[in-house]
């Protein structure tokens, strides 16, 4: 039986940070499961540059159906844990379930995967404390008051938590992160 990954995500999350690593943890053989706040369609969304703004720009991404509630998820069924930005991740924190799953990871030391604005869910339970993490650039400040020591880099591993900025650095976040897989939940 293929070991099974968690990706907790929402509305507004980023297409490309749910549906890379998604697609990418499966080919490598692994059972992955979506969760959300409930069972439903999930809207992504796309974010982009554009010369002239100063920040990113928003535009309607894939849907997708989550697999699981919150609420259903059991985190011990799970070997790895995957938390993708966009703008979910600013109303997940908020989410006493998800907190409760997110724990569970932290607490027993298993693999997690973050990028853009995931860390502001880990951010949420305390487990940056400590750690050397990036994120989004404009999350610096953001990572620096929840105790972490930012970097910005396409990719920094601190033990089992791997984190990348943004969509443009999924190959090395994805490279890091199964090499850390490989070594605590290889494919059965």
């Amino acid at each position: 039986m293929a070991a099974k990954i968690l990706i907790v995500t929402g509305d507004a999350a980023e297409s490309l940070e749910v549906l890379y690593p998604y697609q990418r943890l499966r080919e490598e053989g692994y059972d992955v499961h979506i969760a959300a706040p409930a069972r439903k369609k999930l809207q992504f969304v796309v974010h982009d540059f554009e010369p002239g703004f100063d920040t990113y720009t928003e535009k309607p991404g894939y849907t997708w159906p989550a697999d699981l509630a919150f609420s259903e998820v059991d985190p011990g069924q799970y070997a790895a844990l995957v938390i993708p930005g966009g703008r979910a991740p600013e109303y997940l924190r908020n989410d006493p379930e998800l907190r409760k799953i997110l724990k569970a990871f932290f607490d027993t030391d298993k693999p997690v995967a973050q990028i853009c604005h995931g860390p502001l869910l880990t951010a949420a339970i305390g487990g940056l404390s400590g750690r050397r993490v990036t994120a989004y650039p404009a999350l610096e400040l953001d990572m620096q008051a929840a105790g972490a020591s930012f970097r910005d880099a396409e990719t920094v591993v601190d033990g089992t938590l791997v984190s990348a900025r943004a969509w443009p650095d999924h190959s090395t976040w994805m490279r890091e992160f199964l090499t850390v897989l490989r070594a605590k939940a290889p494919v059965t």
